[in-house]
């Protein structure tokens, strides 16, 4: 017991130092970009401060596995150098024990992975979008253009309302039967979510029957299929990850831009990308079999190296995956089985 939270404390340590200092560094290359803009909003210190915080999540979904790395890197390189493991491995711990001591400090980190990614980024960019829009000037307050996107089978073009997401204008919803052909045209001015559904104001329906072109027109009209607020906002927004809740309502008949691949694609890395840090951990293990007596640099760079190359080969696997040419969860899940059979192979080697 007393060997594994002296391991813990010294893996964890590093990997929290890692983590601050990569986030740090991006944060910082961050506000060099935005701090201007939000000085010329007149919002103050506090409004740079706040910014950073809404900004800190997607941050840390960005180097997560990263810091694993990193702070694997250095801890079992100063256990190693200190002879600490030569010591337990004498008392009979093998390699494998020490890794599994290791594992919680990486399943840790993966469970933040995981939070941020499915629940605290999608917050806190649709927090940050609708503050960044608040504050804009008026010399930079654009009107909004039009945006046109899937619903099932049907196909909308919309303008946004309000920063929420929970109005629309100058709406057109086009429905088409099972073989794609317009049945019907509504347009309204506006839209509003109310109660779990959309309220279409003033709409005039144009239907399409065998005798032609019918008119309709209502005071108000319930739209039960339209896309949730947190949907409109992905959709009209700029999010740098698609949140998983956003891309299974799109494979569920939700409102989508993007071909299905993209979506199961999103939906499967967002359960798949937080196991990098897993991954990460196999990767430094080797270093802690290296004799630095005899120099044992190489295997610290190549350990590096290792887990640079996976983070690239798992994005060109997503990037395979979201365009179709592969299976979403093949190419979601491949990067991160192969480099772990890898890692897990090479350590076996090395032991044996």
């Amino acid at each position: 017991m007393i060997i594994q939270r002296h391991v813990t404390k010294i893996l964890a340590t590093r990997v929290l130092a890692a983590l601050v200092i990569l986030v740090s560094i991006l944060q910082i290359l961050d506000l060099l970009d935005a701090t201007t803009d939000i000085l010329e909003r007149k919002l103050g210190a506090g409004g740079v401060v706040y910014y950073a915080l809404l900004r800190t999540p997607t941050l840390i979904q960005q180097v997560a596995p990263l810091a694993m790395l990193a702070g694997a890197l250095f801890a079992f390189t100063q256990m190693a150098r200190e002879n600490a493991v030569v010591a337990l491995r004498s008392t009979g711990m093998s390699v494998y024990r020490l890794v599994t001591i290791a594992l919680p400090v990486a399943l840790g980190v993966a469970a933040l992975h995981l939070a941020c990614a499915q629940w605290l980024s999608p917050r806190a960019d649709a927090a940050l979008d609708a503050w960044w829009a608040r504050g804009a000037p008026e010399a930079e307050d654009k009107a909004p253009e039009p945006r046109s996107f899937r619903v099932g089978t049907d196909v909308v073009v919309a303008t946004p309302g309000d920063t929420a997401g929970r109005r629309l204008v100058d709406l057109s919803l086009y429905r088409r039967d099972g073989q794609g052909r317009l049945v019907e045209r509504v347009r309204a001015p506006a839209a509003a979510w109310q109660g779990g559904g959309w309220r279409l104001e003033r709409p005039a329906i144009e239907t399409v029957g065998p005798n032609g072109v019918q008119q309709a027109s209502a005071a108000q009209m319930d739209w039960t299929q339209g896309p949730r607020p947190a949907d409109v906002r992905a959709l009209f927004g700029d999010p740098q990850d698609l949140a998983p809740a956003s891309a299974a309502r799109a494979l569920a008949g939700g409102a989508a831009v993007r071909p299905p691949s993209f979506y199961e694609a999103a939906l499967q890395r967002g359960w798949a990308a937080p196991l990098g840090a897993v991954v990460m951990l196999l990767l430094a293990a080797p270093v802690l079999l290296v004799n630095f007596r005899s120099g044992g640099g190489r295997t610290v760079v190549g350990c590096l190296a290792a887990g640079l190359l996976f983070m690239v080969v798992d994005g060109v696997f997503t990037a395979m995956a979201q365009s179709g040419v592969l299976p979403a969860a093949l190419g979601a899940w491949s990067g991160a089985a192969i480099f772990a059979f890898a890692a897990a192979g090479a350590l076996v080697h090395l032991e044996g």
